[in-house]
């Protein structure tokens, strides 16, 4: 048997660990009346990770939660809303009534007009007018003649919303719908999917509300943006002086 235990290679490591705990641990002289201070290996340290602070951002989720390259504890900068709705024709009664009864009539009577307006507040370069205004014109005849209404040009219209929406952070009518709806999850929080479904919107806003999406998109540009014409540099005018006397 003896043999045997030694020939075993789990004996050495099975005694080594019996003898360690049969010793009995003797306190040394010079500590014998104080408290042995606690090791360094009893108190390990936490990870920075495991620290969550507490508190709440302004999307109602706790302050350690991160979305994508959101900072934590940061709060989640809500989107802007529009400054007229879709269906406000006549727009808002404040300083650009008259302004918002303007786009109404070029909405209704000559969208070719109000969509190069549009285009030449966003791009603020010379000929964004024209470069915008006459082939709008052109899908806009075709469309008339062929098949009885203006279906062609907003094929060609539409990326124009996508550029406001972009441009000034606004809210989309997913994001809208899924709001008013009290639905929250990952449509929401994935950038790259809720672009590509308010680029679909913003599509089919202008297929089936094309005369109005051109107005809400006006109304919002001339709240946003001044005219590029306003934007040159002053001009200085010399007023001629005044009838003068010849003093006695």
């Amino acid at each position: 048997m003896a043999n045997v235990e030694e020939s075993s290679p789990f004996l050495p490591s099975q005694k080594s660990g019996t003898n360690d705990e049969m010793k009995p641990t003797k306190p040394s002289s010079s500590n014998s009346g104080k408290i042995p201070a606690p090791s360094a290996a009893a108190d390990p340290v936490k990870p920075a990770s495991s620290v969550v602070s507490m508190g709440w951002t302004a999307e109602g989720l706790p302050m350690g939660h991160s979305i994508g390259t959101a900072v934590v504890g940061e709060p989640i900068m809500r989107r802007a809303q529009w400054e007229s709705s879709l269906c406000s024709c006549f727009g808002k009664n404040d300083e650009f009534a008259s302004s918002d009864f303007e786009v109404c009539l070029l909405g209704t009577l000559a969208p070719c007009v109000l969509y190069g307006s549009n285009a030449e507040r966003i791009g603020s370069s010379p000929g964004s007018f024209t470069n915008h205004c006459l082939p709008y014109t052109g899908l806009f005849l075709i469309g008339q003649s062929f098949f009885g209404w203006n279906c062609m040009a907003p094929w060609f219209s539409y990326p124009s919303r996508t550029a406001i929406r972009q441009r000034f952070n606004l809210e989309g009518n997913c994001e809208a719908a899924t709001r008013s709806c009290g639905c929250h999850g990952g449509f929401v929080e994935d950038e790259e999917r809720r672009e590509h479904c308010e680029s679909t919107c913003d599509f089919l806003t202008h297929i089936f509300c094309h005369p109005c999406a051109l107005c809400q998109e006006g109304r919002e540009l001339r709240r946003r943006l001044p005219h590029p014409g306003f934007n040159s540099k002053p001009i200085r005018f010399m007023m001629p002086p005044g009838d003068q006397t010849m003093g006695r």
